[in-house]
Parts: C-alpha cells; sequence; structure tokens
C-alpha cells in the first residue's frame, strides 16, 4: 500500500511523464517552425519547455482543485489550469527560444505571439493530465454467503483500522480530508492518516460506493435522497448528508441507489 505522499509523487511523475512524451514529439515534427533547428537542439528546447511547464503546471493544479470539484467538473478545470498556466508559461517559452535559437532574449514584443501556440499546447497537455487524473467510480460489495452454516463471511479489513473508541461500531462513511480520512459511525467519527483509494480496495465485504471523489458510502446507512440541478445528495442514517458528482450518479442510478 502505498501513502498520500507517495500517491502526489506518483501524479507528479506521471505529469512529468507526460509533458517529456509531448515535448519528444514536438521535436519530432518540428512544431510551431522549429523544424529548421538541429534535432538534438529542438528536442532539448521542447523538453525543457515541457518539463518546466510542467512542474508550473503540477504546482497550478494543487490549487485550481482547491476550489473545483474535478469530477463534476472536468472541462472547467481543464479551462481554469489551462488560463492560470498560458501566461506565465508564454514568459518561459520566450525566454527559452531566444536563449536556444537566437542566443539572446527576444525583444518584449515578440512575446505576445507566443501566447497562441503556448495556449494550444497547454490544452492539450492539461486536458491530459486532468482525464488521467480523475478518480474512477467504485463499488465494494456485501461478502457472499457462507457456503454452510458453520462457516463465516470472510472479514472485512478496512474494519480492524477503526480507532479502538470505534471497534465494534457500524461504519456509515468515510470522507477523505487532506491526506486523512474520517470515519463517520454510529458511535460519532475520528480520523485516520489514509488514501481512500486504499481504503475503498479494504472495504470489499460491505456494500456501499463512492459518490465523490471525497467520499464512501455504506448502502445500509441511506435513508434519502435529493435530486436537483443535476446533483444528488444522500442523507444518512445519522442526519449527514453526502454529495454525489454528477460523475458518480448515473452509476450509483444504474445499482438502484435511488
Amino acid at each position: 500500500m502505498t501513502s498520500p505522499a507517495a500517491d502526489s509523487r506518483r501524479t507528479f511523475l506521471r505529469g512529468l511523464v507526460v509533458a517529456t512524451l509531448v515535448g519528444v514529439f514536438l521535436a519530432t515534427t518540428g512544431a510551431f517552425g522549429s523544424a529548421n533547428a538541429p534535432y538534438g537542439q529542438r528536442l532539448a528546447y521542447w523538453v525543457l519547455v515541457m518539463i518546466l511547464g510542467g512542474l508550473w503546471g503540477h504546482l497550478s493544479s494543487r490549487v485550481v482543485t482547491r476550489f473545483i470539484d474535478v469530477d463534476d467538473r472536468p472541462w472547467v478545470t481543464v479551462a481554469v489550469m489551462t488560463a492560470v498556466i498560458t501566461g506565465p508559461l508564454s514568459v518561459i517559452v520566450w525566454a527559452a527560444t531566444g536563449l536556444f535559437f537566437a542566443q539572446k532574449l527576444y525583444p518584449l514584443a515578440a512575446l505576445p505571439q507566443l501566447f497562441g501556440p503556448v495556449l494550444i499546447v497547454t490544452l492539450a497537455v492539461t486536458t491530459v493530465n486532468v482525464f488521467l487524473g480523475r478518480a474512477q467510480p467504485v463499488q465494494t460489495h456485501a461478502a457472499p454467503a457462507p457456503s454452510s452454516s458453520t462457516a463465516s463471511p470472510p472479514p472485512v479489513r478496512f474494519l480492524d483500522r477503526l480507532p479502538m473508541k470505534l471497534r465494534g461500531a457500524t461504519l456509515h462513511a468515510v470522507q477523505a480530508e487532506d491526506h486523512y480520512l474520517r470515519l463517520h459511525t454510529d458511535r460519532g467519527s475520528d480520523l485516520i492518516l489514509m488514501r481512500l483509494s486504499d481504503a475503498v480496495e479494504e472495504l470489499e465485504g460491505l456494500e456501499g460506493a463512492r459518490t465523490h471523489r471525497s467520499w464512501w458510502v455504506a448502502r445500509s446507512a441511506v435513508r434519502g435522497v435529493d435530486r436537483g440541478d443535476g446533483r444528488a445528495t444522500l442523507t444518512l442514517e445519522n442526519g449527514l448528508s453526502v454529495p454525489v458528482s454528477r460523475r458518480y450518479a448515473r452509476p450509483l442510478r444504474e445499482a438502484d441507489w435511488w
């Protein structure tokens, strides 16, 4: 099992790999008028520019995704990320282009001419990263009935992680809070250090599902659903309201959650 820090590193490295591959593609195709330069020179140029852009994009995404739900609004996320990244990255490209191909900085008057190409490349790379990084809908299932009256169902591994004060409690929901998970039960709630994706794997054996990138809900805890404006909210046994992302609404509806 990987830690939250390892998960963040994996996301970061995936972005750099995408950026590098796009850099190789742009160098190979001689994109945006770079075909006249030697291949080695334009390869170094494009890979460097794309990696610098990837670093800036990673920092930008950490801010933007705090305010926009990627699962609900992936294209809004792409648009905002592209807008945030393009301006500063255009300055980077302006400086790198002059130094690589003219051995000096280009006049500032040349900077606006770079906005269009930078915008196109940023939009393409951001779209790939946003859709690769979206959480996948995951449902967990109740343990199958034992084959004999003396057999017992396999234990649900995640229940062993409940803090001592919650041992034996009925789990209603799991909510991600930064690198922690808040466990909502019929005896109260508490925090543990874990990723939600890892928790869902260990929740197999309980009937439930992810309803949002930050929530897993036990099906038995659901007491009602409110729908409106293309969204849904589940009301749990303890009165807790849980959001359902548009991305998760359809598979849950098809599974007769409401």
